[in-house]
């Protein structure tokens, strides 16, 4: 399977575990499983990335200016990357947070049985000032990722229309 269709399928599978965890949010266990989801596939990511195909690198992620006139400006990859960029620091800061205020309480073995399906998981051991300082950090970082994935799809399906088909499967073979 070529690299590109990997790609796709990869992201296929983090954008919608990253969305199912974000309204997944007053689903305290459920939600803490969709981030370490979320956290695996991130691993993943940055282990595949260590592959050395250049379709994979990390410098997708690093934005160059290099070449931007107003002209086209648009359609540079500066944008692109731009966006990418910000997703991928605000989706690894919301898991991160989200993982130091969930303290592994998922991953118990007595976590099905002593924690039901509601926030009553979430809410757990948030009583000091760190917890409420991760709690926000978190919130906000999950609020910008799915504001930096709105602009994301609107900059693809306005200026990048054959890419978006592209990613969506609905390219021509």
């Amino acid at each position: 399977m070529a690299v590109m269709h990997r790609i796709r399928i990869f992201h296929s599978f983090l954008a919608l575990t990253v969305l199912a965890a974000y309204f997944s949010a007053e689903m305290g266990l459920v939600h803490a499983w969709l981030g370490y989801g979320v956290a695996a596939l991130i691993l993943l990511r940055l282990i595949w990335a260590l592959s050395g195909a250049p379709q994979l690198g990390l410098a997708r992620f690093y934005p160059s200016f290099k070449d931007l006139h107003l002209k086209g400006i648009m359609t540079h990859p500066a944008i692109s990357q731009v966006l990418l960029a910000g997703i991928a620091l605000s989706v690894i800061g919301a898991t991160g947070t989200g993982i130091m205020m969930e303290k592994g309480r998922a991953l118990q073995p007595s976590a099905l049985s002593s924690l039901s399906l509601s926030g009553e998981h979430e809410s757990a051991g948030r009583e000091d000032e760190s917890g409420e300082m991760y709690e926000e950090a978190h919130e906000y970082l999950a609020n910008l990722a799915i504001a930096m994935v709105v602009l994301h799809v609107l900059y693809l399906l306005s200026f990048k229309w054959p890419l978006a088909r592209f990613m969506l499967f609905a390219n021509k073979t």
